[in-house]
């Protein structure tokens, strides 16, 4: 049995640590949200904390408002949903007001000077950086002969690299992205080390069944089935 000392000091020791953990949890930006079908959800999670711990899934974004809006201009561009979700994952963590250290900017990360060849006046507004996005990426996608893995690089590196090297460039970064959105895609999980170099020479993708831009009549789709 322990004795009223031994109480004592245990006692002590969980005041101790009770005092400790006030300071940090009272500096956690805890908020409520809305989460699907209505639901409140208590979080102190942000957008970027979120995109890096489901960062190995497909998951659907934080704002319930978003699918439908990725599902409309995806379709309108003859994409595949699950695609565009998958690269705006990868971009932004489904945050709209994302900006990277080179300037992009939003949801999809257009670049200004792309903005403004698409004539995206408001990119941090999801409706028109999905819009412009989207047709960026169906214009890569034909610039490039419907090869999905070269249209991604070129998404993340510029057509201008794809086109000098004759393939995904050989950069760790270009390499990581295009191999996260085609995982993300297909469903298969996030290598948990990326290698900067792939073997079969600069940007050899893995041997998976490739995906094309196939035209059916007035309709064209991504595929990797064959005929």
């Amino acid at each position: 049995m322990r004795g009223p000392r031994a109480f004592g000091l245990s006692l002590r020791f969980v005041l101790a640590t009770a005092v400790l953990l006030v300071p940090a949890l009272a500096a956690a930006e805890v908020e409520l949200r809305t989460g699907p079908a209505g639901r409140k959800v208590v979080t102190n999670e942000n957008e970027s904390q979120r995109a890096r711990r489901l960062a190995p899934y497909l998951v659907a974004p934080a704002q319930d408002d978003l699918l439908p809006l990725i599902e409309r201009h995806a379709s309108g561009q003859g994409l595949d949903p699950l695609l565009v979700r998958a690269v705006v994952q990868v971009e932004s963590g489904y945050n709209p007001a994302a900006v990277s250290n080179k300037g992009a900017m939003g949801l999809m990360q257009l670049m200004p000077a792309t903005a403004a060849d698409l004539a995206v006046e408001r990119p941090f507004e999801p409706e028109a950086n999905l819009r412009g996005g989207t047709a960026y990426l169906r214009g890569l996608l034909e610039r490039f002969d419907g090869r999905i893995e070269l249209a991604l690089a070129a998404y993340n590196a510029g057509p201008g690299a794809v086109q000098r090297y004759g393939g995904v460039p050989p950069y760790p970064e270009t390499l990581d992205y295009v191999r996260k959105v085609l995982s993300l895609w297909r469903g298969e999980s996030l290598p948990a080390v990326v290698p900067a170099r792939l073997q079969g020479g600069a940007g050899a993708l893995p041997s998976a069944r490739p995906v094309v831009w196939r035209t059916e009549g007035p309709r064209a789709h991504l595929t990797n089935l064959q005929r």
